[in-house]
């Protein structure tokens, strides 16, 4: 590489790692950092390397109001968007803790090296639940290569006994799996696919698979209507249980939580003074009764008749618990 090719890469390098809005670099400065590269340049020469990488797409910023300062304009990303990127990897709870840091140390050279510091002030990785090993990263680069080959993978499941201790689901059953989409829910990273023992699609935790083995078997693909928004919203909204369609009589002051969980188009109509129903489709499950019970009264299920029972039932069987715990 020429003299004047290598220069131009370090004046790029230095105004992406030292230069925003905040912070120009005079030509003085741009010059003795190539001094200090061992780089020889001149303010023209600068000038001119600066001019090219303007026409080369770069959105350096010249400002002439009282000497020549130059500084980075728009980035691939702006700084609350690396920001939001460092809180997903830091809280991800499938990273550990050094691929976290990794992670982080990447993203931060989107920023200029004032922004990095101020960022950076704000990560605190210790304080997240991390993996201890790498097994979760390796069974996502197994699964990544099923995908793209389109085809099963093996694999066992594990849980955890009382006691905390690892326990392979179902006697260490062997599932043969056909992924489809990874999906990141709840700082987990989940993998959708068909499950052949369950004969139809399942979500499995990615950091719960153990052992994962590619094979020769063709992947069962998604059916064609297959609707990944509306499986994702039913399935980790309420977790795993028969669909149905509940109405929900609910208090006026949970119309933004309703939203927030059911989205803005949920169909809604006004219940006299301080109520509004709601029906929506629901996973008819403990998480989806615990949430309604955890209302405290705010929320009271209508209809059907069936799911009215169902959270009757579980009322019922957790007082005896409740007594005994007085």
């Amino acid at each position: 590489m020429d003299a004047k090719k290598s220069r131009i890469l370090y004046v790029h390098r230095y105004l992406m790692e030292n230069t925003d809005e905040a912070h120009p670099a005079a030509t003085s400065d741009i010059l003795a950092y190539l001094v200090d590269m061992d780089i020889p340049a001149s303010r023209k020469t600068v000038a001119q390397d600066i001019e090219l990488l303007i026409e080369s797409g770069v959105d350096v910023i010249h400002n002439r109001s009282r000497q020549n300062q130059y500084f980075i304009g728009d980035r691939l990303f702006e700084a609350p968007e690396v920001k939001l990127l460092l809180d997903a990897a830091q809280a991800s709870k499938f990273l550990t803790v050094k691929r976290s840091r990794a992670l982080i140390g990447k993203l931060l050279t989107f920023a200029s090296r004032y922004e990095a510091e101020t960022l950076e002030k704000d990560l605190y990785i210790e304080n997240h639940v991390k993996p201890k090993n790498e097994a979760a990263y390796i069974a996502a680069d197994k699964l990544h290569d099923a995908i793209n080959a389109k085809k099963r993978v093996r694999f066992m499941y594990y849980e955890y006994t009382p006691n905390k201790k690892k326990t392979y689901k179902h006697n260490r059953q062997i599932y043969e799996f056909s992924p489809w989409v990874f999906v990141w829910q709840n700082d987990s990273y989940y993998i959708i696919g068909h499950s052949e023992s369950h004969g139809k699609a399942i979500k499995f935790r990615v950091d719960r698979i153990a052992t994962p083995s590619l094979t020769d078997i063709p992947a069962v693909p998604a059916p064609e209507d297959f609707d990944l928004a509306a499986y994702v919203k039913s399935v980790f909204q309420m977790f795993d249980g028969d669909m149905i369609e509940v109405t929900l009589k609910c208090e006026n002051e949970l119309m933004k939580s309703i939203i927030d969980r059911f989205g803005e188009d949920v169909n809604t109509k006004t219940a006299g003074v301080g109520h509004f129903y709601v029906t929506v489709k629901v996973s008819a499950s403990k998480t989806f009764y615990g949430w309604v019970f955890a209302s405290d009264g705010a929320v009271q299920i209508t209809a059907p008749q069936e799911a009215v029972n169902a959270y009757s039932d579980m009322l019922n069987r957790a007082k005896p618990f409740a007594a005994h715990k007085a």
